[in-house]
């Protein structure tokens, strides 16, 4: 059987790098990106263009002093875009029916997207995506209140994100 899974652009990188507050100076002053948001884990989500992240950092693992360690400042994970949800609920079969172990599918917090997370043959992580929230008018991403975590797919339908701009919209 052919692939099912159709990806349209690379939605985003996930760096591990060795100071998060260094490359957000980096990005932002020297290559242009906006810093769109941030995580309760100290990631940092940076923006190139509407989507809501397309570059991201998390902080690199520390020696037993609390130092960085370069060992493993390295690729994060790779995330591909497709379509629609439809197309990850297919891919999510595809993948299972060859005994590739899912492991996340849902949404997360900032970006707002809907995923599934799996590794390549190497171990790298990959994210198949869609629906990541994109920055408007205002320049300023949804409030965190407005995040809606879920840990399925189904649960993510079952779950759409509020209109940020309707008339009392909350999480």
């Amino acid at each position: 059987m052919a692939t099912p899974i159709r990806t349209r652009k690379v939605s985003h990188v996930v760096l591990n790098v060795s100071d998060v507050e260094r490359s957000i100076k980096f990005y932002t002053e020297i290559l242009g990106f906006k810093l769109s948001d941030r995580n309760a884990m100290g990631m940092a989500f940076l923006r190139n263009g509407t989507d809501h992240h397309t570059i991201g950092f998390a902080q690199g693992p520390k020696d037993g002093t609390g130092a960085p360690t370069d060992r493993y400042l390295t690729f994060h994970h790779l995330a591909l875009e497709v379509d629609r949800v439809e197309d990850l609920f297919k891919a999510r079969e595809f993948l299972r029916e060859r005994g590739i172990e899912i492991e996340f599918e849902g949404r997360r917090g900032p970006g707002s997207n809907i995923g599934i997370e799996f590794r390549d043959p190497d171990g790298y992580a990959i994210e198949l995506t869609c629906e990541m929230e994109q920055i408007g008018w205002n320049d300023s991403a949804r409030p965190v209140s407005m995040h809606r975590r879920a840990s399925s797919l189904e649960e993510a339908v079952a779950n759409p994100m509020p209109d940020p701009h309707a008339v009392g919209a909350t999480a």
